[in-house]
């Protein structure tokens, strides 16, 4: 199981970072096929194609901060591979009403379910976040993550976000960063992979960006204050002292944490 941590930080002269360059998959077709059966379009990632399926019809709050979608409330599936034989993994974001009949529907579908926990603190009205796993054809995992979104109220067929001003200094946020990204409105979003070398499941190579990549998305509170919603995945080695860094830094925080049902024959291999 690939470790993660995740945390929300209040960031003060925030910069960022360049994202992973981005490659189209082959098969453009049943890549479509697969955004149809999920009413989202098909989006070109580091390695692998993504659909979006963003929570727009949830309001949650941090104190004074509304989270938007592209903050911490972006819900995912991501393929990669070839459609007859892909591996799909994902983040479901659900609230607390939902998680029940989704993690049912999901066991019911044969789709695994790799971590349950929080990506944000102290939110109102509770979001939890599920991380989904299926190995198989990409039509018939599609078919069957289908049945499980359908358990939620999550806006589909997801349409394209009406054009918003830029309003987060992008430069300031991907210097201090050190790697470029992308931003739309107050948010900010950069992609880091964290682990060295080579990780297997199953036999699989996985492709780092799809199953154990480092988003980041500082967004704008002030000209000189971001909040952050981001995770860190690293190797279990290293989870302990980041666990205790973040934890002088912050102080405890308990919640949800549950990672279970993927096991990673390798967490990492050398090249």
């Amino acid at each position: 199981m690939k470790k993660v941590l995740k945390a929300t930080l209040v960031l003060c002269l925030v910069g960022a970072a360049a994202s992973p360059s981005f490659a189209q998959q082959p098969s453009t077709a049943a890549w479509d096929s697969v955004g149809r059966i999920l009413g989202t379009a098909p989006a070109s990632a580091a390695g692998y194609v993504r659909y979006n399926l963003p929570r727009r019809d949830l309001t949650v709050r941090i104190g004074d901060v509304t989270v938007s979608p592209a903050l911490a409330l972006g819900a995912w599936a991501g393929f990669s591979g070839e459609p007859n034989d892909a591996t799909m993994m994902g983040d479901l974001v659900l609230t607390a009403a939902e998680l029940g009949p989704v993690l049912a529907e999901l066991a019911h579908q044969r789709i695994g379910v790799s971590a349950i926990h929080n990506h944000v603190v102290g939110e109102e009205p509770e979001i939890i976040y599920v991380h989904i796993l299926g190995q198989g054809n990409a039509l018939d995992l599609a078919t069957r993550l289908d049945r499980a979104v359908t358990r939620t109220a999550t806006p589909r067929p997801v349409t394209a976000a009406p054009p918003v001003p830029l309003t987060i200094d992008t430069a300031a946020v991907f210097a201090a960063l050190g790697r470029h990204g992308t931003a739309r409105s107050n948010v900010a979003q950069v992609g880091f992979v964290l682990v060295s070398g080579t990780v297997t499941m199953g036999g699989r190579t996985m492709t780092p960006a799809l199953a154990y990549g480092s988003p980041s998305g500082p967004t704008a509170r002030s000209p000189t204050c971001c909040a952050d919603s981001g995770q860190q995945s690293m190797p279990g080695t290293e989870r302990t002292h980041a666990c205790i860094s973040e934890s002088r830094a912050r102080g405890p925080r308990p919640r949800r944490d549950r990672n279970d049902g993927m096991q990673q024959e390798s967490q990492s291999r050398p090249r």
